[in-house]
């Protein structure tokens, strides 16, 4: 309990290691003032802006890895709502009176999460000791020079901290063996080699709270001849192995049907036989959409799936909900689906999701569809992958949610 009296803020604000606080969605509410001094940065220019914004990778260092190592960090503590301790990284960071310059620098960090009262993260605690004049210069003694005393228990320290971190990172993953063997499995289930000639497309893939960490939902991303490409995001019933392998042979029998045929409803028509053959794959919701960037044009087919979202700049939005059709295998006969199609303007931003996203216990899913437009009204002039990481956390579902999350947010 809060003693009376005491000015945390004024505590936080003095405190000499640098901390930054940070919402769910990675933008930064506070800093105090070591953090300031280290990076040599005010709180004016800092507050209200993403995390990897303010503090981008250097484009002039091709190895450099400081914000994939700190933003997989900082999902891990998303996810599994415990501090996550950072093996010293470097991370480079602009030089603040000459743009385009940024200056070597390693950090030592912990990412600490602080818990609402529903338990989810409600901010994230990063704090990072600049360690780069002791990276630089330890060990490293001149050719000849033998190493002081001091130099020597200071490097024997380093050694033994790395040393302890390794040892804890084992010990972490061998206690979390099944869910790193799930997490690989959903990966290379998952992979999508042609998602990275997109620059304008961001992914996210949350399992249900408290789950094996693999799922039934999936996304995909395939081009097409004539400089179209197609995007799908489906939801097999259930949760863990069983379902992921459902999903499994189901993303890939989509992925190579939607390669074959024109029509979006076509191949979900052709999936829906398959599907048929496949034990436990009824009843899966699946939404395929083309996209035609010449035409600009969006040509779509839903399977019982939730309509995706044609978010535009003014923040209105207009749901695909035109060619909806019962989930796969729930007619008793097969009748071709339904499809339509619609423009869009540039810089328009499509998204697709999985019912996790907007669905909650004891409500109507038109108070969750109401809920997403809301919540993108607000976000659209975010880029695809801060605009993500912000919906799921304005959903409250950064660290997950009762049912399988799958998310795919595309910039036109």
């Amino acid at each position: 309990m809060a003693r009376p009296g005491i000015d945390y803020q004024a505590l936080f604000g003095v405190t000499p290691s640098p901390c930054m606080v940070l919402g769910p969605d990675l933008v930064l509410a506070d800093v105090n003032e070591a953090a300031c001094r280290v990076t040599g940065r005010t709180r004016e220019d800092l507050l209200g802006r993403y995390l990897f914004d303010a503090f981008p990778e250097n484009p002039a260092d091709p190895d450099a890895d400081g914000v994939r190592n700190l933003h997989a960090s900082l999902h891990r503590v998303l996810r599994s709502k415990e501090p996550d301790t950072m093996a010293p990284m470097k991370y480079d960071i602009p030089v603040g009176d000459r743009p385009g310059v940024f200056e070597e620098r390693w950090w030592s960090a912990i990412n600490t999460p602080v818990l609402g009262r529903d338990g989810q993260v409600e901010w994230i605690i990063h704090r990072g000791e600049d360690v780069t004049s002791f990276i630089l210069s330890h060990p490293r003694p001149r050719e000849g020079r033998a190493l002081s005393d001091v130099e020597a228990m200071e490097v024997e320290l380093y050694a033994r901290t790395r040393e302890l971190k390794r040892l804890n990172e084992e010990l972490r993953q061998a206690h979390a063996r099944e869910r790193q063997i799930a997490v690989t499995l959903q990966e290379a289930m998952l992979h999508s080699p042609h998602l990275a000639r997109h620059q304008d497309i961001a992914v996210r893939y949350l399992p249900a709270a408290g789950s094996l960490n693999v799922c039934g939902d999936w996304y995909e991303v395939v081009d097409l001849p004539a400089n179209r490409f197609a995007v799908a995001v489906g939801d097999v019933v259930g949760h863990g192995l069983e379902a992921a392998a459902v999903m499994g042979m189901l993303r890939s029998a989509l992925s190579a049907v939607v390669r074959a045929v024109e029509r979006p409803a076509s191949a979900l028509d052709v999936l829906g036989l398959y599907a048929r053959d496949v034990e436990g794959a009824l009843a899966t919701t699946v939404v395929q959409a083309v996209v035609d960037p010449h035409a600009r044009r969006i040509v779509y087919s839903c399977a019982g799936h939730p309509p995706p979202v044609l978010l535009h700049p003014d923040g209105t939005c207009h749901l695909l909900d035109q060619a909806t059709d019962p989930p796969l295998g729930a007619r008793p006969e097969p009748v071709p689906r339904l499809q339509a199609d619609l423009p869009y303007s540039p810089g328009d931003t499509l998204v697709l999701y999985t019912d996790g996203l907007i669905e909650r216990r004891g409500e109507d899913i038109d108070a969750g569809l109401q809920r997403l437009t809301d919540a993108l009204a607000c976000l659209a002039r975010h880029n695809p992958g801060r605009l993500a990481d912000a919906l799921l956390a304005h959903l409250g579902v950064s660290s997950g949610a009762r049912d399988d999350i799958a998310l795919i947010v595309l910039r036109l």
